[in-house]
């Protein structure tokens, strides 16, 4: 019985050595696939660890201490004071700055994905799509500080916009001087600015929705109105919610255009929390203070993201 055995467990023992080694070789390779996907990473790790890691870091170390913004070791631990002082009494951080920064950011989302459904609907329709489409993307190519310019000689008391509504019979209105009009004139500004890259997306967004859906909707008698709440909006969901999140960002994050235009003036009216951390930071030497109002502003465009993506969600989920 012995010897009957012996010739099979020889037999077996190279296939399992064979077995083996093909198992080992598949792990080594794996491992130097690894290996050389990590190198071809590496330049892109090192650049957001020296940009953004390290960065977010001293931001961090900075919202938790005084500094003046000159030496480093006259940086001083002071805890969450910087974060407390941001919503004490007599702060002006909470309002208006934040509720500007707030409403600002709303007003352009609205007004901006509002034009832009409307204008990429109509060029849907028309002929010579691409020459629309350019037309209307050209303000996102033109730089922030002569989109503002241009736009603060309009607003002027002899500018374009006063002119028309004096043509009108209307009188002229101190868009940029009276603090009650300065922050929605920016607003218009900025929805004009972005309206081209909305438009784009929601063109794109069109043309995957199937004409089917558009036929069997004119078989059924839909009007154009029934058409586009119950096939268009809803198929639209996708785009809708990416250019909806990139605007409200954007909006949040403002602060070439209203430099440019008010400076924050008349007083606070246009006053936003990124020139407010500009100014704390550059113009009083307050860093401690400037970083730990950059972090409540990531935590509020944070959760207003979360937000957006939750409700879309549940709203796709109920449709």
């Amino acid at each position: 019985m012995v010897n009957a055995l012996v010739p099979e467990t020889a037999e077996r023992t190279p296939r399992a050595r064979a077995v083996r080694s093909a198992v080992a070789g598949r792990v080594r390779h794996r491992r130097r696939q690894t290996v050389v996907a990590y190198l071809f990473l590496a330049p892109v790790l090192l650049f957001f660890a020296v940009f953004l890691l390290l960065p977010l870091g001293f931001a961090l170390l900075l919202s938790t201490s005084h500094w003046s913004g000159f030496a480093l070791g006259d940086i001083e631990p002071a805890g969450l004071d910087n974060f407390t002082g941001l919503f004490a009494d007599g702060s002006t951080f909470l309002t208006p700055i934040l509720t500007n920064t707030l409403l600002f950011a709303l007003g352009t989302v609205a007004l901006a994905l509002t034009g832009a459904v409307l204008v990429a609907t109509c060029i849907d329709r028309l002929r010579f799509q691409g020459v629309w489409r350019t037309l209307y993307f050209l303000p996102i190519v033109t730089t922030v500080v002569a989109v503002g310019n241009v736009w603060k000689y309009m607003y002027e008391p002899g500018g374009l916009v006063n002119g028309v509504l004096n043509a009108v019979g209307l009188d002229s209105v101190a868009f940029l001087a009276d603090p009650d009009t300065a922050l929605p004139s920016v607003v218009v500004v900025q929805a004009w600015a972005s309206l081209g890259s909305a438009v784009l997306v929601l063109t794109a967004g069109l043309k995957s929705v199937p004409e089917s859906y558009y036929e069997a909707a004119a078989l059924d008698g839909a009007g154009p109105v029934t058409v586009f709440r119950r096939i268009t909006l809803p198929l639209l969901r996708p785009s809708l919610l990416f250019v909806c999140v990139t605007q409200f960002l954007t909006g949040l994050q403002s602060f070439a255009l209203i430099t440019v235009m008010t400076r924050g003036g008349p007083g606070d009216a246009t006053d936003v929390a990124a020139l407010e951390m500009y100014r704390l930071a550059f113009g009083y030497g307050d860093w401690g203070t400037a970083s730990a109002a950059a972090f409540v502003l990531f935590a509020v465009v944070l959760a207003i993201t979360l937000a957006q993506l939750w409700w879309f969600r549940r709203t796709g989920e109920d449709a």
